[in-house]
């Protein structure tokens, strides 16, 4: 299987409801993504430590990437 046919974490946040937000920015975008970890987050109260997981497949991880990262400059 190549890089490309991978998923790619691109980001990891502390609870479901941002990777959420960000994961419909990249589909607004055209990348399509998935969040991991969210079930597990919101069943415990500590799910900062269990974490969220943002994945894109390899083929758009850089793009994936300076989106989310443009984001959070927008945010500052």
């Amino acid at each position: 299987m190549k890089m490309e046919d991978k998923l790619v974490t691109v980001a990891s946040f502390a609870n479901y409801i941002e990777a959420e937000m960000a994961k419909q920015k990249l589909e607004y975008a055209g990348i399509k993504a998935v969040v991991t970890g969210a079930n597990a987050a919101t069943m415990y109260p500590i799910g900062a430590a269990i974490g969220v997981d943002l994945q894109v497949f390899g083929a758009a991880a850089r793009r994936a990437q300076e989106i989310l990262e443009s984001q959070g400059k927008e945010e500052q």
